[in-house]
């Protein structure tokens, strides 16, 4: 499993991500984004926690 991008990363791929904890699990009540072409990934709700592409 890949390590999950921290938050403030830019020059992601375009599409949706959703919150998983620090070692890539679920987070209960994450949070979702959907960025666009050069946009950053949002803070998440914890600390230590990351974003993942969903599919």
């Amino acid at each position: 499993m890949a390590d999950p991008i921290k938050p403030g990363t830019d020059n992601q791929r375009p599409g949706q991500y959703h919150e998983v904890g620090p070692h890539g699990g679920k987070v209960s009540g994450g949070h979702h984004a959907t960025i666009g072409s050069g946009d950053r990934l949002p803070p998440t709700s914890k600390p230590n926690n990351g974003w993942k592409k969903g599919k």
